[in-house]
């Protein structure tokens, strides 16, 4: 050795340098691994699962993204049903699936802010289980009663029900559906009991209360207002904070007595959770652009709901607001499921 010197910095140094540039080789590889996946995403059909029975909110605003994604993926993009458990089988499934960004979910206030309070055990983490790609829409619940109850405006509907507790039976898509959660809501602010009977999902709800066989729901305007214009039913109240441009003559909750009442639903993209973040971005890109074309905010609208989009970390937060307020309702009033 020179000067007595030990070769022990020199490993040392050698050593350092072979460890930096094999990091710094790792992460271009990384890199560039990821851009791949961006560019060639989608490689396959992508699947939107939809946790609840067709023919609901759900289904329609799914579907309406569904032809707009596969126009702009030049990919089909296949809607398929998965209903159960208020919503929690369809979500799921859609955890447990490989994080590649094909298998994709619409969330919905009730999978996502109210089922991780009513249920115990749910089959995912609502946090955990998945990254938040966008937000969709919010749509307005509108409160209708069958034409044979004696009702003409929400008050007449409260006195109705003080004056008979428990006799008007209400329809919800499910235990934890927007419309079960906008009823105990608006109950709970009334002081009025009713009678809950869950189905497995919109649709068929809507139809045993077209049949008289419950007196009435609270859920999303696009599944009833075909039927409030055919006089089937009889449209009370909406639970935004404005009016509905689909029906301007209906009064909101908040106008007709409840000051500050709000309890509309929201519908977002999500996917499992380890899915890349440069497919995550990609999605974004298209759903926000997909909403962002006038006819479809002209046909929301009309329908009583608006387009809401936003990034992955604002969808994230809204997330957890909502948790906290709806999982708080949940506690205080103290349902469960039935």
């Amino acid at each position: 050795m020179k000067d007595g010197m030990s070769e022990e910095p020199v490993r040392s140094n050698l050593t350092r340098r072979h460890v930096l540039a094999g990091a710094a080789a790792w992460g271009m590889a990384a890199t560039h691994s990821a851009r791949a996946a961006a560019q060639t995403y989608p490689s396959q059909n992508i699947i939107l699962v939809v946790p609840f029975t067709p023919g609901g909110s759900t289904d329609i605003l799914a579907r309406l993204l569904g032809q707009r994604l596969e126009g702009a993926f030049k990919s089909p993009v296949i809607v398929e049903s998965r209903p159960g458990a208020g919503g929690s089988v369809g979500v799921g499934s859609v955890a447990r699936a490989p994080a590649d960004g094909h298998t994709i979910v619409m969330g919905h206030i009730g999978t996502f802010a109210v089922n991780p309070a009513l249920y115990p055990k749910l089959q995912y983490d609502p946090v955990k289980s998945f990254e938040p790609v966008s937000g969709i829409a919010n749509v307005h619940n509108m409160l209708v009663v069958h034409p044979d109850v004696p009702a003409k405006t929400l008050q007449e509907l409260i006195d109705y029900a003080k004056q008979n507790p428990g006799k008007l039976n209400y329809a919800s898509g499910g235990v934890g559906s927007a419309a079960r959660i906008a009823m105990v809501a608006l109950a709970d602010r009334a002081g009025i009991t009713m009678t809950h009977v869950p189905y497995r999902g919109t649709a068929p709800a809507v139809t045993d209360l077209l049949g008289g066989r419950v007196q009435l729901t609270f859920t999303g305007a696009p599944n009833l207002l075909q039927h409030v214009e055919a006089g089937t039913m009889r449209a009370l109240a909406v639970s935004g904070l404005s009016r509905l441009k689909g029906a301007p003559s209906v009064p909101t909750v908040a106008e007709s007595g409840f000051p500050g009442f709000e309890a509309s639903q929201w519908y977002g993209i999500l996917v499992p959770a380890g899915t890349p973040k440069t497919v995550i971005e990609r999605l974004n890109t298209e759903i926000r652009t997909a909403m962002a074309a006038p006819e479809i905010a002209e046909r929301l609208s009309l329908e009583g709901a608006e387009v809401w989009t936003n990034t992955p970390a604002e969808f994230r937060d809204h997330i957890a607001k909502e948790m906290g307020r709806w999982g708080e309702l949940v506690k205080r009033t103290g349902i469960k499921p039935e």
